[in-house]
Protein backbone atom coordinates (compact mmCIF):
# COMPACT_ATOMS: atom_id res chain seq x y z
CA UNK A 1 0.00 0.00 0.00
CA UNK A 2 2.79 2.63 1.36
CA UNK A 3 4.64 2.23 -2.51
CA UNK A 4 1.10 2.61 -4.92
CA UNK A 5 1.12 5.72 -5.98
CA UNK A 6 -2.27 7.21 -5.75
CA UNK A 7 -2.54 5.92 -1.66
CA UNK A 8 1.42 8.18 -1.37
CA UNK A 9 -0.76 11.57 -3.41
CA UNK A 10 -3.91 11.16 -1.40
CA UNK A 11 -2.56 10.81 1.74
CA UNK A 12 0.29 13.43 1.71
CA UNK A 13 -2.42 16.07 0.46
CA UNK A 14 -4.70 14.48 3.80
CA UNK A 15 -2.37 14.93 6.08
CA UNK A 16 -1.27 18.57 4.59
CA UNK A 17 -4.80 19.70 4.78
CA UNK A 18 -5.43 18.19 8.48
CA UNK A 19 -2.26 20.15 9.37
CA UNK A 20 -3.49 23.28 8.55
CA UNK A 21 -6.63 22.77 9.72
CA UNK A 22 -4.83 22.39 13.10
CA UNK A 23 -2.59 25.57 12.22
CA UNK A 24 -5.71 28.06 11.87
CA UNK A 25 -7.95 26.70 8.92
CA UNK A 26 -10.53 25.44 11.24
CA UNK A 27 -13.14 23.40 9.20
CA UNK A 28 -11.04 22.46 6.36
CA UNK A 29 -10.12 19.37 8.73
CA UNK A 30 -12.81 17.29 7.02
CA UNK A 31 -11.48 17.42 3.17
CA UNK A 32 -8.98 14.44 4.87
CA UNK A 33 -11.06 11.81 4.83
CA UNK A 34 -12.36 12.47 1.48
CA UNK A 35 -9.27 12.59 -0.05
CA UNK A 36 -7.91 9.63 1.89
CA UNK A 37 -11.08 7.72 0.72
CA UNK A 38 -9.47 7.78 -2.67
CA UNK A 39 -6.16 5.68 -1.81
CA UNK A 40 -7.73 3.29 -0.02
CA UNK A 41 -10.41 1.91 2.12
CA UNK A 42 -12.30 4.59 4.08
CA UNK A 43 -11.79 2.32 7.55
CA UNK A 44 -8.22 1.80 7.02
CA UNK A 45 -7.71 5.71 6.18
CA UNK A 46 -9.48 6.85 9.02
CA UNK A 47 -7.08 4.17 11.24
CA UNK A 48 -3.79 5.55 9.79
CA UNK A 49 -4.91 9.61 10.67
CA UNK A 50 -6.10 9.09 13.63
CA UNK A 51 -2.55 9.23 15.61
CA UNK A 52 -1.81 12.29 13.70
CA UNK A 53 -4.82 13.84 15.14
CA UNK A 54 -4.19 12.45 18.42
CA UNK A 55 -0.36 14.04 18.12
CA UNK A 56 -1.76 17.56 16.56
CA UNK A 57 -4.33 17.62 19.69
CA UNK A 58 -1.79 17.71 22.12
CA UNK A 59 -0.16 20.72 20.69
CA UNK A 60 -3.75 22.43 20.86
CA UNK A 61 -4.95 21.17 24.24
CA UNK A 62 -1.51 22.52 25.35
CA UNK A 63 -1.99 25.93 23.46
CA UNK A 64 -5.40 26.25 25.06
CA UNK A 65 -4.94 24.66 28.50
CA UNK A 66 -6.35 27.26 30.68
CA UNK A 67 -9.11 28.27 28.41
CA UNK A 68 -11.69 25.81 28.26
CA UNK A 69 -15.84 25.44 29.33
CA UNK A 70 -15.95 22.37 31.77
CA UNK A 71 -19.96 22.53 31.73
CA UNK A 72 -20.23 21.67 27.84
CA UNK A 73 -17.76 19.24 27.62
CA UNK A 74 -19.93 17.64 30.75
CA UNK A 75 -23.06 17.73 28.56
CA UNK A 76 -21.48 16.92 24.65
CA UNK A 77 -18.47 14.31 25.83
CA UNK A 78 -21.07 11.59 27.19
CA UNK A 79 -23.38 11.81 23.58
CA UNK A 80 -19.77 11.81 21.67
CA UNK A 81 -19.08 8.43 23.40
CA UNK A 82 -23.02 7.06 22.36
CA UNK A 83 -21.99 8.30 18.93
CA UNK A 84 -19.03 7.08 18.73
CA UNK A 85 -19.98 3.41 19.42
CA UNK A 86 -22.57 3.54 17.22
CA UNK A 87 -20.10 4.49 14.61
CA UNK A 88 -17.89 1.57 15.56
CA UNK A 89 -20.87 -0.80 15.28
CA UNK A 90 -22.01 0.73 11.52
CA UNK A 91 -18.52 0.37 10.20
CA UNK A 92 -17.97 -3.51 12.17
CA UNK A 93 -21.69 -4.94 10.36
CA UNK A 94 -21.73 -3.11 6.81
CA UNK A 95 -19.33 -3.40 3.93
CA UNK A 96 -16.90 -1.13 2.91
CA UNK A 97 -18.94 0.82 0.37
CA UNK A 98 -21.86 1.35 2.67
CA UNK A 99 -19.00 2.56 4.72
CA UNK A 100 -17.63 5.05 1.46
CA UNK A 101 -21.41 5.81 0.71
CA UNK A 102 -21.82 7.55 4.26
CA UNK A 103 -18.33 8.99 4.14
CA UNK A 104 -19.49 11.01 0.85
CA UNK A 105 -22.61 11.59 2.24
CA UNK A 106 -21.09 13.38 5.19
CA UNK A 107 -18.65 15.44 3.26
CA UNK A 108 -21.65 16.41 0.50
CA UNK A 109 -23.36 17.96 3.81
CA UNK A 110 -20.61 19.43 5.79
CA UNK A 111 -19.73 21.35 2.54
CA UNK A 112 -23.25 22.47 1.53
CA UNK A 113 -23.55 23.40 5.42
CA UNK A 114 -20.49 25.13 5.53
CA UNK A 115 -21.41 27.25 2.58
CA UNK A 116 -24.74 28.02 4.01
CA UNK A 117 -23.39 29.32 6.65
CA UNK A 118 -20.46 31.21 5.02
CA UNK A 119 -23.39 33.08 3.42
CA UNK A 120 -24.82 34.27 7.09
CA UNK A 121 -27.70 31.75 6.66
CA UNK A 122 -27.29 29.41 9.28
CA UNK A 123 -29.65 28.07 11.74
CA UNK A 124 -28.73 28.67 15.02
CA UNK A 125 -30.00 26.39 18.16
CA UNK A 126 -30.97 29.61 21.20
CA UNK A 127 -28.61 30.22 23.52
CA UNK A 128 -30.07 28.48 26.24
CA UNK A 129 -31.16 25.29 24.68
CA UNK A 130 -31.31 22.34 27.54
CA UNK A 131 -28.26 19.55 27.87
CA UNK A 132 -30.47 17.30 25.92
CA UNK A 133 -30.36 18.91 23.01
CA UNK A 134 -26.49 19.13 23.52
CA UNK A 135 -26.43 15.31 24.22
CA UNK A 136 -27.98 14.63 21.30
CA UNK A 137 -26.38 16.81 18.91
CA UNK A 138 -22.74 15.05 20.88
CA UNK A 139 -24.13 11.82 19.43
CA UNK A 140 -23.89 13.57 16.25
CA UNK A 141 -20.60 14.75 16.43
CA UNK A 142 -19.49 11.74 17.59
CA UNK A 143 -20.54 9.30 15.00
CA UNK A 144 -19.48 11.35 12.30
CA UNK A 145 -16.15 11.84 13.39
CA UNK A 146 -16.00 7.87 13.92
CA UNK A 147 -17.09 7.62 10.59
CA UNK A 148 -15.31 10.44 9.08
CA UNK A 149 -13.07 12.26 11.53
CA UNK A 150 -15.44 15.13 10.90
CA UNK A 151 -17.51 16.16 13.70
CA UNK A 152 -17.30 19.90 13.85
CA UNK A 153 -20.45 20.83 12.29
CA UNK A 154 -22.94 19.23 15.11
CA UNK A 155 -20.41 20.32 17.56
CA UNK A 156 -20.53 23.92 16.47
CA UNK A 157 -24.46 24.04 15.90
CA UNK A 158 -24.66 23.81 19.93
CA UNK A 159 -22.13 25.60 21.22
CA UNK A 160 -21.80 28.78 18.80
CA UNK A 161 -24.79 30.31 19.85
CA UNK A 162 -23.32 30.42 22.73
CA UNK A 163 -21.18 33.36 22.34
CA UNK A 164 -18.18 32.33 23.91
CA UNK A 165 -14.89 34.26 23.67
CA UNK A 166 -12.18 33.31 20.91
CA UNK A 167 -9.99 31.15 23.13
CA UNK A 168 -12.45 29.51 25.26
CA UNK A 169 -14.48 28.24 21.74
CA UNK A 170 -11.08 27.08 20.28
CA UNK A 171 -10.05 25.56 23.79
CA UNK A 172 -13.48 23.74 24.24
CA UNK A 173 -13.32 22.51 20.57
CA UNK A 174 -9.74 21.55 21.25
CA UNK A 175 -10.11 19.58 24.69
CA UNK A 176 -13.05 18.41 23.06
CA UNK A 177 -12.23 16.40 20.01
CA UNK A 178 -8.79 15.18 21.54
CA UNK A 179 -11.60 13.54 23.88
CA UNK A 180 -13.18 12.29 20.92
CA UNK A 181 -10.36 11.21 18.91
CA UNK A 182 -8.83 9.02 22.18
CA UNK A 183 -12.06 7.38 22.67
CA UNK A 184 -12.04 6.62 19.47
CA UNK A 185 -9.01 4.49 19.79
CA UNK A 186 -10.50 1.54 21.09
CA UNK A 187 -13.34 1.24 18.36
CA UNK A 188 -10.41 1.77 16.01
CA UNK A 189 -8.50 -1.33 17.92
CA UNK A 190 -11.83 -3.21 17.72
CA UNK A 191 -12.20 -2.97 14.07
CA UNK A 192 -9.07 -4.65 13.53
CA UNK A 193 -6.88 -1.20 12.11
CA UNK A 194 -3.71 -0.88 13.91
CA UNK A 195 -1.64 -2.95 12.17
CA UNK A 196 2.04 -2.75 11.83
CA UNK A 197 1.31 -1.38 7.97
CA UNK A 198 -0.99 1.36 9.60
CA UNK A 199 1.05 2.42 12.13
CA UNK A 200 4.55 2.26 9.53
CA UNK A 201 2.13 4.88 6.80
CA UNK A 202 1.32 7.17 10.07
CA UNK A 203 4.67 7.22 11.12
CA UNK A 204 5.54 8.08 7.79
CA UNK A 205 3.42 10.83 7.32
CA UNK A 206 3.78 12.12 11.15
CA UNK A 207 6.63 14.72 9.73
CA UNK A 208 4.05 16.27 7.22
CA UNK A 209 1.79 16.81 10.10
CA UNK A 210 3.86 18.71 11.63
CA UNK A 211 5.28 20.67 9.07
CA UNK A 212 2.14 21.80 7.75
CA UNK A 213 0.61 22.58 10.86
CA UNK A 214 3.12 24.67 11.78
CA UNK A 215 2.56 26.09 7.78
CA UNK A 216 -0.48 26.60 9.02
CA UNK A 217 -0.14 28.84 11.40
CA UNK A 218 2.14 31.19 9.10
CA UNK A 219 -0.40 30.89 6.25
CA UNK A 220 -3.46 31.70 8.26
CA UNK A 221 -2.71 35.54 8.03
CA UNK A 222 -1.77 35.85 4.59
CA UNK A 223 -4.63 33.90 2.65
CA UNK A 224 -7.94 35.13 1.27
CA UNK A 225 -9.82 33.27 3.81
CA UNK A 226 -13.49 33.90 1.91
CA UNK A 227 -12.07 32.38 -1.45
CA UNK A 228 -9.80 29.75 0.37
CA UNK A 229 -13.05 28.07 1.98
CA UNK A 230 -15.07 28.24 -0.50
CA UNK A 231 -12.73 26.65 -2.71
CA UNK A 232 -12.15 23.93 0.30
CA UNK A 233 -15.59 23.46 0.79
CA UNK A 234 -16.94 23.17 -3.42
CA UNK A 235 -14.41 20.69 -3.68
CA UNK A 236 -15.49 18.67 -0.72
CA UNK A 237 -19.12 18.45 -1.80
CA UNK A 238 -17.57 17.11 -5.44
CA UNK A 239 -15.65 14.69 -3.76
CA UNK A 240 -18.29 13.35 -1.41
CA UNK A 241 -20.47 13.32 -4.60
CA UNK A 242 -17.84 11.16 -6.48
CA UNK A 243 -17.63 8.65 -3.24
CA UNK A 244 -21.27 8.49 -2.86
CA UNK A 245 -21.45 7.45 -6.75
CA UNK A 246 -18.18 4.89 -6.17
CA UNK A 247 -20.21 3.28 -3.58
CA UNK A 248 -23.77 3.12 -5.68
CA UNK A 249 -21.55 1.87 -8.76
CA UNK A 250 -19.76 -0.38 -6.46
Amino acid sequence: MMLDPLYLVCAIIAVVISGLAKGGFAGVGALAMPIMALGVDPIRGAAILLPILILQDAVSVWAYRRSWDGGILKVMLPGAAVGIALGWLFAAQVSEVAVLGVLGAISVLFGLQRLWVERGKAVTLPSNSPAWVGFLFGIASGFTSQIAHAGSPPFQMWVLPKKLSRDMLVGTTAFAFAAMNWMKVPAYAALGQFTADNLTATALLAPVAIVSTFAGVALVRRVDAARFYTLIYVLMILLGLKLVADAVMG
